[in-house]
């Protein structure tokens, strides 16, 4: 004769989340976030690499710095 018992297990949604759980839940973020603004910066950077080597752009530049050089 076999006696066999069923344990009540909760299900997912009805337990209560501990600590631990939200930990790993949200244990990728931080690599994704870095991620996101690794990206977002490149891409800014490469924005204002275009900017920057457009002609009017240049032009002040150069005018800026040289008049910065000869006032002195």
């Amino acid at each position: 004769m076999t006696i066999t018992t069923a344990v009540a297990c909760p299900e997912p949604e009805d337990r209560p989340r501990t600590k631990v759980d939200e930990q790993l839940s949200e244990s990728g973020l931080a690599t994704a976030e870095y991620a996101i603004a690794t990206l977002a910066a490149a891409a800014f950077a490469g924005a204002l690499m275009a900017v920057l080597k457009g002609g009017d752009v240049k032009g002040m530049l150069t005018s800026l710095i040289q008049s910065a050089l000869t006032t002195g």
